[in-house]
């Protein structure tokens, strides 16, 4: 009897640990399971990594990301060219561009497309000195503009003069490419375009060269999303979840870095390129610039006017930035 007991408990015993180890597999399986269900995403920045980044820093430390299913990579273009030519390549998933530029892509049939705006309006602005005869843009007749051998540029000059009743064929243009502080600070130009309101400005001040800033929206060029995320036609129309997924995880981002900027920019200054350090009272008053500039007010985080669009597709035909019409309702998508 007690014999048949014990054959009986061993037999329990054998069974309970087969369970448990089965158990143990299905749970390692699961795991992996979920691990294997994370989505790898790669965004490439516009530059290096600054204030107006600082949504995408947060939202990948305080585990937004994560928790969205996305393991986010974030790559520094080599070139300010590459982020919508790799974009439109499928070499990356998403970049950060200017609005204005995936229209002129669009226009030469380059397949990207805008799904957020995250600067709502220009931070490229005309800059003079502070204490010098230049108060509008009229006053540039006679005088030397540097800027970085862009089109898009030239055209935002020429309107702001003519908008303000000066002539835009007395106006020289001078290529420095991309030493605007210098060519500034040593006076070889008069004024310069192509320069941030939120980076070359503060600069320049901190070193000692007060500017102005005249702001291309109140001369004549249309209100622009200075900053947005693209993405190519394929991916959006592939992958539209993991977009969506996306814009919920530096939406919380945002409200993080706007109701703790200090922490934001903390984060950002961690993951600061070397080859690029950072200036931290540079990037706080930056980021103090770019907040209001990022707000959608009573819209979604992100949101794009149709409107918006086709104002900038407009402009940039009459103004020969882009050869042909390009239909403003396909170069962006609100997710």
């Amino acid at each position: 009897m007690k014999k048949s007991f014990f054959v009986i408990l061993s037999l329990f015993l054998l069974l309970l640990s087969a369970c448990s180890a089965g158990n143990k597999d299905n749970q390692a399986g699961n795991k992996k399971v979920s691990k294997d269900k994370v989505q790898k995403v790669t965004i490439m920045l516009d530059w290096y990594p600054n204030a107006v980044h600082s949504l995408l820093f947060a939202a990948k430390e305080k585990g937004y990301f994560k928790e969205q299913g996305l393991d986010v990579d974030i790559k520094m273009p080599a070139d300010t060219n590459d982020p919508l030519k790799l974009v439109a390549a499928n070499q990356v998933d998403m970049a950060i561009s200017y609005q204005p530029e995936v229209l002129v892509a669009r226009g030469e049939n380059i397949p990207v497309k805008s799904f957020a705006a995250l600067v709502r309006h220009p931070l490229n602005q005309l800059m003079v000195p502070a204490n010098g005869p230049i108060k509008s843009p009229k006053d540039l007749e006679g005088q030397t503009i540097g800027y970085p051998s862009i089109p898009l540029d030239e055209a935002i000059v020429q309107t702001m003069v003519k908008s303000d009743g000066g002539n835009p064929q007395k106006i020289k243009m001078v290529d420095v490419g991309w030493d605007l502080i210098p060519a500034m600070a040593t006076n070889k130009t008069n004024a310069l375009i192509g320069g941030y309101i939120n980076h070359e400005k503060l600069l320049l001040e901190k070193e000692g060269h007060p500017m102005l800033a005249l702001n291309p929206k109140e001369y004549g060029v249309p209100d622009y999303y200075e900053l947005v995320l693209v993405g190519s036609e394929k991916g959006l129309k592939e992958k539209p979840e993991v977009f969506k997924k996306f814009m919920a995880a530096i939406t919380k981002g945002q409200k993080y870095v706007q109701e703790n900027p200090e922490k934001g920019l903390s984060i950002l200054l961690k993951n600061a390129d070397k080859s690029s350090p950072l200036d931290k009272d540079v990037e706080t008053k930056s980021l103090q610039i770019l907040l209001p500039l990022m707000d959608a007010k009573d819209k979604a985080f992100g949101y794009q006017d149709p409107q918006t669009w086709k104002n900038v597709a407009k402009w940039l035909k009459d103004n020969k930035v882009v050869k042909t019409k390009v239909n403003s309702k396909d170069a962006f998508v609100n997710l």
